[in-house]
């Protein structure tokens, strides 16, 4: 996991610097690739940083062991759920916001009231119903 960790910070700063001398390029006049350069440098640190947080909690796991075995990455991952209806509804309302930004407002503000609603509603999924803690 430490080369991982590594990796995807060492993307995160290439990707700041590629993108702040991008801007300087075009005089920070195009606003399509250079907001786009430090979304995907934040994503690949955010990456990172959830790496090194799992490190942290775990410690070292067998693919940082130079003698590590296959039978070393067997065990339970997670909890995950069987079904769930919230992401399908998040979707449809994202579908709905996206259109609305093309078509007319209104139907964007519908789709962010439904996407609130599906949000919160996937959140709290374990908090009560067929799979509460």
């Amino acid at each position: 996991m430490r080369t991982n960790v590594k990796l995807f910070t060492i993307l995160g700063v290439f990707l700041i610097v590629v993108a702040t001398v991008y801007g300087f390029w075009v005089q920070w006049t195009e606003w399509a690739g250079i907001p786009a350069l430090y979304a995907v440098a934040g994503l690949s640190l955010m990456v990172a940083v959830f790496l090194w947080l799992t490190e942290r909690k775990f410690g070292q796991g067998p693919d940082d062991d130079e003698h590590g075995e296959i039978s070393q990455y067997a065990g339970t991952y997670g909890s995950f759920a069987a079904w769930s209806w919230w992401p399908l509804g998040l979707g449809l309302a994202c579908a709905a916001l996206v259109l609305g930004l093309a078509i007319d407002a209104w139907i964007a503000f519908i789709g962010v009231g439904v996407g609130i609603y599906f949000l919160v509603g996937w959140v709290f999924e374990y908090s009560k119903g067929d799979h509460a803690h």
